[in-house]
């Protein structure tokens, strides 16, 4: 069952939203909560509370329980945007635009909560920088009996 929630006409700027909501989609409810709370950033607030109505209206509406709740979809469209002057040199003006946004959530139990494995203590991945650093480590030594035959 499919749970919605929307925050209308939320004073911040779509794209500035859009990077909270684009870390919380497809993460179970906990996780998502868990992410939002810790971020620093204002849109994560307003993100924060639609969450929580929308679990709200799961338990509320929907009888439906908390646990197996997935984010679905998290979506920032554009709201309406106010226009105001800024005066500017020579007597000329500039405009201002102070958009607004509409944050959509929506909330399922029908999707598998993914739950990632954990690696084994063995298992180590080799970075670039450790491949990068043995080739020029080869190279030096290779260009210094070059060096010494001159």
């Amino acid at each position: 069952m499919e749970v919605r929630s929307t925050y209308r006409y939320a004073k911040i700027s779509p794209f500035k939203a859009r990077e909270v909501t684009r870390e919380i989609q497809g993460l179970p409810v906990s996780a998502a909560l868990d992410i939002v709370a810790f971020s620093p950033k204002k849109a994560a607030a307003l993100i924060n509370k639609t969450l929580k109505s929308a679990v709200a209206n799961a338990e509320n509406n929907a009888n439906v329980k908390v646990d197996g709740l997935v984010v679905k979809e998290a979506t920032v469209g554009e709201g309406p945007t106010m226009k105001r002057m800024m005066t500017r040199a020579r007597g000329s003006g500039s405009q201002i635009l102070k958009r607004s946004s509409h944050i959509r959530i929506v909330l399922t139990d029908e999707i598998e909560i993914k739950r990632r494995e954990k690696k084994k203590a063995g298992q180590k991945k080799k970075s670039a920088r450790t491949k990068g650093a043995k080739a020029t480590k080869e190279s030096k030594t290779a260009e210094a009996p070059k060096e010494e035959q001159k």
